[in-house]
């Protein structure tokens, strides 16, 4: 995966968290056609741009435990 693709994913994860609308870690990698590790992956990428990225096992979503904004568009 390139540089373009991975940022493309992330945003389309962050979009999910933000509508807290992601499903199991297992749903989200069956909707984006990766596998589970790729999912935590790129969760990690979140993490390291500063996302507080936490996991509800209740509503069986990823979600942001404080505001976060991409540093890119």
């Amino acid at each position: 995966m390139n540089f373009a693709e991975r940022v493309e994913y992330i945003k389309r994860i962050d979009g999910l968290v933000r509508r807290k609308s992601t499903g199991t870690p297992e749903e989200l990698a069956a909707r984006l056609k990766k596998c589970r590790a790729t999912i935590y992956n790129h969760i990690e990428d979140l993490r390291g741009l500063g996302a507080e990225v936490a996991y509800c096992k209740r509503s069986k979503t990823f979600y942001y435990e404080a505001p976060f904004e991409l540093p890119f568009k």
